[in-house]
């Protein structure tokens, strides 16, 4: 299936327009698995410090989502990556804020500039090598929950709560500052080459958020709004995932921040269709098709569900289709490929 890109398409579903077709997102992929699709070790080229490998990363990478039916490339830096100490969030180490000293002592201010000395050239590269007529999803990974996390550990937060509520409080102030001045520096040099700007920011599990109702609204939302006010005076509207049963909060999530469009669904917490029925008038939703039910390599159940799906918002505005979380290197290419393949051609005789 031929494919021309048109950014124009998913750019109208994040600001909940009607599109005449549905364009299609994943938050993100596996490098292994685009690799297998195109027959390239594209995993070594991403990791190589090596310009001259990262422009043909780049190059491939861009390739991947113009040859799937895209009409972006999907792309972040996350900036818990370039906090010193991190990776209590995805690597369990215990963490490095314990206290208040540790709280004073942590390089802060020094943090936007490790992050731009460490992913400039990504970002770079990204922008010179988007095939025509694409442009990028993302921006700036990681939001203000998952960078508390990732330096202070969940457990360790919870207990912060108890024994130090000036610190716990102070955690997401300080982290809200940080990204506000990544933020800013990112929509400065690269805002151009993005579309549409998004953190992930994974609030909830199966069957509540995280951190109570109250602290979510009280100290994350302001830090979201902040960002999301500054992505909009740049002209761009603003992507929120976040994984859990976050119906709790959506509706301060949608009036307070302002945010434009959401992602992440699991049927375990709620179909697809009902993110769309409670919050389409209002937002975007992005994802749709459960992570779980593309792991199968059932073809003909994983095409089956797919147009379910489909059929289920087909009409509907605002809506940008692929899975309910990301392509990770647990999901077979045949499931993937079934997935991408059933949506493409239910777009191509159904057309909106």
């Amino acid at each position: 299936m031929t494919h021309q890109p048109d950014y124009t398409r998913i750019l109208d579903a994040a600001l909940n327009r009607s599109v005449d077709t549905f364009p299609l997102y994943d938050h993100n992929f596996d490098n292994g698995l685009i690799g297998e699709i195109l027959n390239i070790d594209i995993k070594s080229l991403g990791a190589s410090d090596n310009l001259a490998d990262k422009r043909e990363f780049f190059m491939n990478y861009a390739k991947f989502h113009k040859d799937m039916g895209y009409d972006v490339v999907i792309f972040e830096m996350c900036a818990g990556g370039a906090m010193p100490g991190s990776g209590s969030l995805g690597n369990h180490v215990p963490g490095v804020i314990k206290n208040y000293e540790d709280f004073e002592k942590y390089p802060w201010d020094e943090i936007p500039d490790r992050y731009f000395n460490m992913y400039d050239n990504n970002f770079k590269i990204l922008a010179e090598t988007m095939p025509d007529g694409m442009k990028a999803v993302g921006g700036v990974g990681n939001g203000i929950f998952e960078c508390v996390q990732d330096v202070t550990g969940y457990m360790d937060l919870c207990y912060m709560k108890i024994d130090d509520p000036e610190l716990y409080e102070a955690m997401f102030h300080k982290v809200g500052d940080m990204l506000y001045k990544i933020w800013s520096r990112f929509l400065e040099k690269y805002g151009d080459a993005f579309c549409i700007c998004r953190f992930g920011d994974d609030l909830g599990f199966k069957s509540e958020t995280l951190i109570s109702h109250d602290d979510i609204k009280q100290l994350v939302l302001p830090q979201y709004k902040r960002i999301v006010d500054l992505v909009h005076s740049y002209n761009k509207p603003f992507l929120l995932h976040s994984c859990g049963q976050l119906f709790g909060v959506m509706d301060e999530i949608i009036d307070f921040t302002g945010i434009d469009a959401k992602h992440s669904n699991e049927d375990a917490i709620a179909p697809f269709s009902k993110w769309v029925q409670e919050y389409g008038d209002r937002i975007g939703n992005f994802g749709g098709i459960d992570t779980d039910v593309i792991c199968s390599d059932d073809e003909k159940y994983v095409r089956d569900y797919t147009i379910d799906v489909l059929n289920s918002v087909n009409g509907k505005k605002g809506i940008a289709i692929g899975t309910g979380n990301s392509v990770p290197d647990y999901v077979s290419v045949t499931g993937y490929l079934t997935m991408n393949k059933t949506i493409r051609e239910y777009r191509n005789k159904c057309k909106m």
